[in-house]
């Protein structure tokens, strides 16, 4: 799997996991991400994932290295899609 598959993956994993907010983007701890029994079969190496997407812009969160334990509750947050944001702010708009 490449690098692009598996960033896609773990966007759809933060959106099982985690919780939609008002402005169309997902919120999840790390810690839950981690100790996630699917996400750990799917990524062999999910920091380096996590990296690989806040590089690209598609997340954020504190920090670069994100370890076990220590950062268990750094909140991860995927960015709304173009379209969400779209969606989002014509409703208010209306």
């Amino acid at each position: 799997m490449n690098v692009e598959e598996e960033v896609e993956r773990l966007k759809e994993e933060i959106k099982r996991l985690g919780k939609l907010q008002d402005d169309g983007s997902y919120k999840v701890t790390f810690g839950v991400l981690f100790n996630d029994d699917k996400c750990a079969n799917i990524f062999e190496a999910l920091v380096g994932t996590l990296r690989a997407a806040k590089k690209r812009k598609f997340l954020t969160y504190d920090g670069e290295l994100l370890l076990q334990g220590v950062h268990d509750n750094v909140e991860i947050i995927l960015k709304p899609a173009p379209a969400a944001v779209a969606a989002a702010t014509s409703a208010v708009v209306t």
